[in-house]
């Protein structure tokens, strides 16, 4: 396996790293929510390929919470950031279902105009944007009751110029584009990572049965065919954040197991490189939660949060910071 290295300390108004994308000067961009610390304001952080580290912006808050916690982001193609804002993931039931999709125009560092896609989710985690749509995870759809007792969770789809969704968590809910169950009686958390290969074919995460979901479409853009593609509960515990390669190799944050894991395009999994429990000071994987190709390195961003469980990780530590793992072969 490959081991890891510290690609960077992040500042101290930085807890919690968690999704990231590239912009079009080539800047890596990170959306941090900070989960561990909701004193510090959630915002989005630029990092030039220099390595030059600074807040881009703070992201607008919820006008009833007061907060902002962006995790998966994207550009769209008219240069404006989609963020999902999950306001309820550390579980407090006042913000459970108070999460945003926010479409955000920045000009010279400043948010000039801020537009809610939409609103009143329950737990939205991923995303992607693709011929002018974006697709989100929702990682939990608590009033959805399957027959087998277990967790719903969804995809859903919305129009990039979609405004002010009422989403009810339910079934009811036009823009679900799918449904899932998660298994695993010991960690009922739903669908995370997302992402589309060369062909359009949607790739999701279902983070408790560590399984990748692959989605094939129609010409009319319903869903052909929704099946488990890649599985191996030895290799992969977990699937949070995942990014293609042109080669068509998917490689997944293992968050639970401290790992990052290569999906060759014929389904086989295998472990890339893992850390054990640690701080990440000195490059660790402490518990990873999206990976991003950047300049041929793959990134990993440390969420380095969530204890108990089959999670590595003990606890968590400051400073936050991001992993580096050569891609090319040694």
């Amino acid at each position: 396996m490959k081991q890891s290295k510290l690609f960077a300390k992040l500042p101290e108004y930085i807890s919690t790293p968690d999704g990231m994308t590239i912009d079009s000067d080539g800047n890596l961009i990170l959306a941090c929510p900070n989960y561990a610390d909701q004193t510090l304001p959630g915002c989005i952080v630029k990092i030039t390929p220099d390595g030059d580290i600074s807040k881009w912006i703070d992201v607008p808050v919820h006008s009833e919470t007061g907060l902002a916690s962006p995790m998966g982001i994207a550009f769209g193609p008219d240069g404006d950031l989609y963020v999902c804002d999950n306001q309820g993931w550390p579980g407090h039931e006042h913000l459970k279902f108070k999460g945003r999709i926010l479409r955000l125009r920045i000009a010279d560092n400043e948010v000039v105009k801020c537009t809610e896609v939409a609103r009143n989710m329950e737990h939205p985690n991923g995303m992607r944007i693709r011929d002018g749509y974006i697709y989100v995870t929702q990682s939990s759809l608590e009033k959805v009751e399957d027959p087998s007792g277990k967790l719903v969770s969804c995809v859903y789809r919305f129009a990039l110029d979609d405004e002010g969704i009422d989403i009810t968590n339910t079934l009811e809910d036009k823009n679900i584009l799918a449904t899932f169950i998660t298994y695993d009686p010991d960690c009922q958390y739903g669908v995370d990572g997302i992402e589309f290969d060369k062909q359009g074919n949607l790739y999701v995460g279902n983070f408790g049965d560590g399984a990748v979901y692959r989605l094939t479409f129609n010409q009319d853009g319903s869903v052909r065919e929704n099946a488990v593609w890649a599985q191996n509960a030895e290799e992969l515990v977990s699937t949070d954040g995942m990014i293609m390669d042109e080669e068509g190799n998917l490689y997944i944050a293992d968050f639970s197991a401290n790992a990052i894991v290569k999906v060759t395009p014929d389904a086989k999994v295998s472990r890339l490189a893992q850390s054990p429990d640690s701080d990440g000071l000195n490059g660790e994987l402490d518990q990873p939660g999206e990976p991003i190709i950047w300049n041929g390195k793959l990134i990993a961003s440390c969420f380095d949060l969530v204890t108990g469980g089959k999670h590595r990780n003990t606890a968590h530590e400051m400073p936050a910071t991001l992993a580096m793992i050569g891609l090319k072969e040694d």
